[in-house]
């Protein structure tokens, strides 16, 4: 029987992408480059590759912020500080919090059925993730909230994990299950804590090496998943 479940929160509670497509247009806009689609798909790949890095310990969370405006600016022969477009890029992404479709009533059932202890377990940078909590109203959602750099340490760390289940009264990893949209970050997290997963597939993309105990498609389908798990 679960009783505790952790919850992603950026594409699986919050549409991620579209606040980003948002925010870099707005930071590059204002550093006086030109959002086109081809720069802005080049900076996602530059980012997703840089987080990446970051879930495999190769680079540091301080280095991979200014690092993905350094390559991106390079690239297009800019002489415009990454640190500064770091910044404005913060602040933009901080302000928005559009929720995936069925994001709110996943919530509100999950909350309403009186069965599960949710805790929201995200990586993030704090001033970018606060504000984005706050606003879109979930924070009374959660017994606790959960931000990486908080912890000082980064899904998929095992580390995270267990400093999540310090600050849980009567935590029991065998009653516990991490739902997520990211196989590298919230499914092998979950594994390497020794926790069920389970991924939120939209786009039913297909498993090679790191597979998920369950899997669904809409979030509409995870009360009655849980509901199923004995």
């Amino acid at each position: 029987m679960i009783k505790t479940v952790f919850l992603d929160l950026d594409d699986t509670i919050l549409d991620f992408q579209l606040a980003e497509h948002k925010a870099i247009r707005s930071a590059l806009a204002e550093v006086g480059v030109e959002p086109t689609d081809e720069v802005v798909a080049r900076y996602i790949e530059i980012n997703r590759s840089c987080w990446a890095a970051l879930e495999r310990g190769e680079l540091t969370r301080e280095v991979v912020l200014t690092r993905r405006f350094e390559l991106l600016f390079a690239e297009l022969s800019l002489d415009i500080s990454p640190a500064g477009t770091q910044k404005i890029y913060a602040e933009r992404l901080g302000s928005f919090h559009d929720f995936l479709p069925g994001g709110k009533e996943l919530l509100d059932e999950l909350y309403a059925s009186g069965k599960y202890n949710l805790y929201l377990a995200t990586n993030g940078i704090y001033k970018v993730q606060a504000p984005r909590i706050e606003a879109s109203g979930i924070s009374k959602y959660f017994k606790d909230i959960f931000i990486s750099e908080k912890l000082g340490y980064n899904k998929p760390s095992r580390e995270f994990f267990e400093r999540c289940a310090e600050k849980i009264e009567g935590y029991n990893p065998k009653e516990a299950i991490i739902v997520g949209d990211s196989l590298s970050s919230d499914i092998q997290g979950g594994i390497n804590a020794g926790i069920l997963t389970c991924h939120f597939n939209p786009k039913s993309t297909p498993y090679t090496s790191i597979k998920p105990d369950y899997k669904i498609n809409k979030l509409s389908e995870l009360l009655p998943l849980l509901e199923s798990i004995e």
